[in-house]
């Protein structure tokens, strides 16, 4: 089965500045990202079908049977099954999207041509930034279950480890627990490969630690929280993903938030995530250009790849910081921080971003590649509208 992860562009559109990366499919929700859980799921490897940008990066990969999957959609049991009777020709739509179309042709099909079969299934449809967070504690209970069916935890071994609910607490090898208090009464808790709980955390489930990450002493780990690989995290986390690689270390509050990969939130970093007035939250659509509102009450901060925080930072409701931004100086930003950004109306030099870039990454045993920086130098250029002082 050659199975690829095509990106609906109006989605695309929606989900920036985190796809200005990545694929779709690259976005993590749960423990894994929705690339990962079709490979998991289907048992079979994954190549992309995104912007040419992107593509050095994220791969394509055609045969004389494809499987189109559209990358904003997680799979589920039922889904898959059905997956598995397509014909050459047929799809699958739900309402008005196009679910996965199977092809003999190598190029990417006219969706429009396809026989469909319409289900009404729920399924996960991650269309909207907001909607990463609001259905992360789902995914992270349906991750759970792919990745430990039929699998025994590592124990915990540490005495002054407190934990409720055992069976819904998964450890994988290598994993460092010192006096933490572990609650799996509301939902499942994972701890990936060689993470790390330190003294005094406390964590409350459905929770999610990646490889190699680390709770700091004290941390505060609410639930519907997915920590992706190689983070460390501190302070209160609260229905919040670290898609990879980003640091919130330090005391402070981040709550119904997304963070992309290789970003740092400087000391005391606090996001508000509900305003004052009980209204609902609007957030920017980057690509449209405008506010729009995601009918919830908590939603907080939406951050791109490489972009960091100084210290005592305030993120008001509802903000969002694009790729390689660098937020420094007094007050609160505003609600939309455009990409390649140094505090306020000021450009972040391209050559000056790419080299703190790649200092950040090398302190991981990482460099950013060739290929990273071409993505980076295109985000750059394609975002210049967006810093309207250049134009000045």
């Amino acid at each position: 089965m050659n199975v690829i992860l095509f990106d609906d562009p109006e989605v695309k559109r929606d989900l920036l500045p985190l796809t200005y990366t990545r694929p779709v499919a690259g976005i993590r929700m749960g423990i894994l990202t929705i690339a990962e859980k079709w490979e998991k799921i289907l048992k079979a490897s994954v190549s992309f079908a995104c912007e040419a940008y992107l593509q050095g990066k994220f791969p394509l990969k055609t045969t004389t049977d494809n499987y189109w999957i559209n990358g904003c959609v997680c799979p589920t049991a039922s889904l898959v099954a059905l997956l598995r009777t397509l014909k050459n020709g047929e799809g699958i739509r739900h309402g008005n999207r196009v679910v996965a179309v199977r092809t003999s042709s190598g190029e990417q099909p006219e969706l429009h041509s396809a026989n469909y079969i319409s289900i009404s299934d729920d399924v996960t449809i991650v269309d909207k930034l907001w909607k990463i967070f609001q259905f992360n504690g789902l995914e992270l209970r349906a991750d759970f279950t792919l990745l430990t069916a039929g699998r025994k935890s590592a124990p915990v071994n540490d005495k002054a480890t407190v934990v409720y609910n055992e069976s819904n607490v998964f450890i994988e090898e290598g994993v460092s627990i010192k006096a933490g208090i572990l609650n799996a009464e509301p939902g499942p808790i994972y701890l990936a490969h060689n993470a790390q709980v330190q003294e005094g955390a406390i964590i409350r489930g459905p929770f999610s630690l990646g490889e190699g990450s680390i709770i700091n002493m004290g941390g505060k780990m609410r639930g519907d929280t997915t920590i992706g690989p190689d983070c460390k995290v501190g302070g209160e986390i609260s229905n919040a993903i670290l898609i990879a690689h980003s640091n919130k270390a330090h005391d402070g509050f981040l709550g119904n938030s997304v963070l992309g990969e290789w970003c740092n939130l400087g000391a005391d970093t606090n996001t508000s995530n509900m305003k004052n007035n009980y209204d609902t939250v609007k957030l920017w659509n980057i690509a449209k250009g405008s506010f729009e509102n995601t009918g919830l009450s908590f939603c907080g901060l939406i951050m791109g790849d490489h972009s960091k925080s100084g210290i005592n930072t305030m993120f008001n409701t509802g903000t969002v910081a694009g790729v390689n931004a660098n937020i420094i100086g007094a007050g609160y930003p505003p609600a939309f921080i455009p990409s390649f950004s140094w505090g306020g109306p000021e450009t972040y030099v391209l050559a000056k971003a790419l080299t703190s870039a790649d200092r950040a990454m090398r302190r991981r045993q990482a460099s950013l590649t060739d290929v990273e920086k071409s993505i980076l130098e295109f985000v750059f250029r394609s975002t210049s509208p967006q810093r309207t002082w250049e134009s000045k």
